[in-house]
Order: structure tokens, then sequence, then C-alpha cells
């Protein structure tokens, strides 16, 4: 964690230093860790894709199984499995980012800011947001991807209610009480990863659900 945390700690100073903001150096610090996770995403994306043109397949062995719940969840097991499917996908990134939050929280707790730190309405980066904003938006784009980014299948649905509802109630928490710094790069990736998931290619039953819906 400690060659994470100078990373990030050289990466605040870098983007200060080019931008005389810590708001903006937050910001293009965010964009960059998220581009250099982007193969990552594209990993989850697949699977995800993979996962929605496989509910038709689900559909069909719970009406097949519809009065055995121990063989039918045995059925959808091994068929993701044969298709090396990851029903936790979803999750999988939001996972891999918690590594950066925790370090960049390491940074904002000790940083000696060299020039203003106040940032739009928030008042001082290193201080939480006294009007809650931050952490407000922190929570609400936290749930907002997980929801986008899980596939849409009941058994996929249960299995990530935690991540999905559990995760932005632990970031509400933590923003709160701490640097609106770290409020502010949570929200920032999280409308990145939001933008992005909107912008990937979305599986051929997804494309015909919506073309239904019309």
């Amino acid at each position: 964690m400690g060659w994470l945390r100078e990373m990030m700690l050289e990466g605040l100073e870098y983007f200060f230093a080019l931008t005389g903001s810590y708001g903006y150096a937050i910001i293009l610090l965010t964009v960059a860790i998220r581009t250099v996770l982007l193969p990552f995403t594209v990993l989850q994306t697949r699977s995800t894709l993979k996962m929605q043109e496989l509910s038709p397949k689900v559909e069909a062995l719970k009406k097949k199984y519809k009065n055995d719940a121990a063989r039918l969840n045995k059925e959808i097991m091994e068929l993701w499995k044969k298709n090396k499917v990851n029903p936790l996908s979803g999750c999988f990134l939001l996972l891999i980012q918690l590594p950066f939050f925790f370090a960049f929280f390491q940074v904002l707790s000790s940083y000696s800011y060299h020039g203003p730190a106040s940032f739009l309405w928030i008042e001082h980066l290193g201080k939480p947001d006294s009007l809650y904003i931050l952490p407000a938006l922190a929570a609400i784009t936290t749930y907002w991807q997980s929801k986008i980014a899980m596939p849409s299948t009941p058994e996929a649905a249960s299995q990530q209610a935690f991540m999905l509802y559990g995760m932005p109630i632990f970031i509400l928490a933590i923003s709160v009480k701490f640097a609106a710094g770290l409020a502010l790069y949570w929200v920032v990736q999280n409308i990145y990863g939001i933008v992005q998931q909107y912008l990937m290619p979305k599986s051929k039953t997804v494309k015909e659900g919506a073309a239904e819906s019309r």
C-alpha cells in the first residue's frame, strides 16, 4: 500500500503544479487512475454482457426446475461455470478501486496544502463538506454505478445486494466524517465509470428487450 500512497501523492502534486487548483488536481488524478484501470473495466463488461446473453437459458432452467430450488441453483451455477461467467462481476471493478480510495485517504489525512484548498462551495478540501453535498453525491453515484454494472438477472442481483446497498452507505459514512477531497475523488471516479458504462456496447439480449419496450 505504501507504493500506491506515494503514487497518489506524486500525482496530486503534479496536477496541482499543472493547474494551480487542488480541486482540479484531484479530478485529473481521478481520471488518470480510471484510465489506467480501463482494461479491468473491459473485462468486467464482457462478463456482464455474457451473463445478460445467458439470461434466456437461465429463465428456461427456472421453468424446468421451478419445483426444485436446489437443482435449479445447481444448474444455474453449472451454466455460469461452463460459460466462464462470474455472477459477482459487477462488484469486481468497485473492489479494485478501494485500494486507491484508501491510499488517497492516507494521503489527505496528513497532507500539507501548499496553496488555496477551497473548491467551488467547499471551503477546504482537507476538511469535511459542511453542506454534505459531496457525501450525498458519493453515495448516489456509488449506487448508480453498481446498479448499471450489475448483470440484469435476479440471481446476480440477489448475490450483489450487499454491494449495491451496503457500499453506498459505507461511502456516505466515510465522506461525511473525512476530507471533502476524498469525497470529490470518489464522485468523479463514479461519474467516469457511469459514463463509460453507458458508452460500452450492450448485449443482444438487452438490445432486444429495449426494442420490445418501445
